[in-house]
């Protein structure tokens, strides 16, 4: 299984509070700095995210992705076990 994917900003407390959340609950992940991806990957997170702009913490798991949003652990809990990540 691959890791998922944490699309972030080093500035988003929203990420922060992402990473160290799935880090507590030792979800395996890769983090990527958004400003340092290549211009395609900038534009499917764009994409994900409505087509104006890249908002973050944006997830990809095997090619089902999860918009940025404001953190809530609840909301972030349910996808990750949707997806099959948490039991």
């Amino acid at each position: 299984m691959k890791p998922l994917i944490v699309y972030g900003w080093k500035v988003c407390p929203h990420c922060h509070r992402t990473v160290a959340w799935l880090r507590a609950r030792g979800v395996p992940f890769e983090y990527r700095e958004i400003e340092e991806q290549p211009p395609e990957v900038v534009r499917q997170v764009i994409e994900v995210n409505g087509g104006d702009d890249w908002v973050v913490p944006t997830l990809e798991h095997e090619g089902r992705w999860r918009p940025g949003e404001v953190f809530q652990a609840d909301r972030l809990e349910r996808q990750l076990r949707d997806w099959g990540l948490l039991s």
